[in-house]
């Protein structure tokens, strides 16, 4: 079987938490009707979402459950955008953020009118908070700040607590995208400040298709959807079984930092092996500020397509980190972002650890990685003199 080295993509559903999905997908009863199997319905629902809110320092209220982590970070920075609307039209946004992100400022510049101003970021992944700070000096039409609580390709953790109170000293809402460091970090919702924070179920072993948009008491965002008003910011028939598989899942994540030292040592067990192993590996991301169970290198001369697939065939599940679009690999935009060369930034490896990983595993993989490397490296070779390189 397959070690699975991929969690950041998602993460396994756990025997119990299926267990839980499969039992709620046979309650029958819609949460909006008033007879007893309806109410029935929503007590499991609410049930779910006191959960969710619990994993995250939030209150139950603050919780709309959405479709998944993409529509989460939609309705949290359009909803504020057009919840401001005579506050400004300018967005502040690190580089390197989520495909997500990037793609729903770039619609509403282009459909709304939008102004987007790029943060720049350190070769690290992490945003230069000095650029911030002028930004926010220099405009006075800011609608909204986003920022990745951290960066889901190179683990870097971002200072979203300075972030947040430099834009709140302008008055500015924020948007965190916590999707990536869910399960990984202690999230305090309250604590942290901002008016909106995405969350998704799959990343810590939930169902795919799940995911949830903390909107701030405070807070009021415009809904993507319309309909009957079942939640704040979002209508449509509430998905009860998955909110109970959420629910499920968050309050194991919790349990699970209490574990995440173990996690961070397997992890730097990973890079410790892979730098022995391939010494010419390039860690990126911050080495020591970053999720516990993400590990990202960039191999020189390799194409990063090229080591996934050897790897693959080797039996482990891996990631580029990189978007692959109508077949040709593009180089990663985090890694472009962080100042690197595009040859540099082509030959990307994320391995992401979960509950579920060993040392085993990561020795494992140690041991496969310098021939699919020295495979890669002529791949790599034969590409450049086709090419004329």
């Amino acid at each position: 079987m397959p070690i699975y080295l991929d969690h950041a993509a998602t993460t396994p559903m756990r025997g119990d938490v299926i267990a839980a999905y499969a039992q709620a997908l046979a309650v029958v009863g819609n949460p909006a009707s008033i007879h007893s199997q309806g109410q029935n319905a929503k007590r499991m629902l609410e049930e779910a979402r006191e959960q969710v809110a619990a994993s995250l320092g939030a209150d139950s209220v603050e919780v709309t459950f959405t479709g998944g982590g993409t529509e989460s970070v939609n309705l949290g920075i359009k909803g504020l955008f057009w919840a401001r609307e005579g506050a400004g039209r300018r967005i502040l946004v690190p580089e390197g953020e989520h495909h997500a992100t990037m793609d729903a400022v770039e619609w509403l510049a282009k459909h709304e009118g939008a102004l987007i101003e790029w943060i720049p970021i350190d070769g690290s992944g992490r945003i230069q908070l000095d650029a911030l700070a002028a930004a926010l000096d220099r405009f006075d039409d800011v609608a909204l700040v986003t920022a990745l609580l951290a960066n889901n390709e190179v683990g870097t953790i971002q200072p979203i607590a300075e972030i947040v109170a430099l834009a709140a000293a302008h008055g500015v809402p924020v948007h965190v995208d916590a999707i990536a460091a869910y399960g990984y970090l202690a999230v305090d919702f309250h604590a942290l400040g901002a008016a909106t924070l995405s969350v998704s179920a799959h990343k810590i072993g939930g169902p795919v298709g799940v995911g949830a948009l903390l909107i701030a008491r405070r807070a009021t965002v415009v809904p993507l959807v319309h309909g009957g008003n079942q939640q704040r910011g979002r209508s449509g028939t509430q998905d009860v079984a998955g909110a109970v598989a959420f629910g499920f899942a968050a309050e194991q994540a919790v349990a699970g930092l209490a574990g995440a030292a173990g996690l961070a040592g397997l992890r730097d067990r990973l890079i410790a092996g892979v730098q022995a192993a391939v010494p010419s590996a390039i860690l990126r991301g911050d080495p020591v500020d970053r999720l516990a169970g993400n590990v990202h290198f960039t191999f020189p001369g390799c194409e990063g397509d090229s080591l996934l697939f050897l790897l693959d065939v080797a039996g482990f599940s891996v990631s580029t980190g990189s978007a692959c679009q109508a077949g040709v690999p593009e180089a990663s935009h985090v890694l472009l972002s962080m100042g690197l060369s595009e040859p540099d930034a082509r030959g990307a490896l994320r391995m992401t650890l979960g509950h579920a990983s060993t040392a085993e595993e990561v020795d494992a993989l140690v041991a496969a990685l310098p021939a699919a490397v020295a495979s890669a490296s002529r791949a790599g070779l034969a590409e450049n003199s086709r090419f004329g390189g």
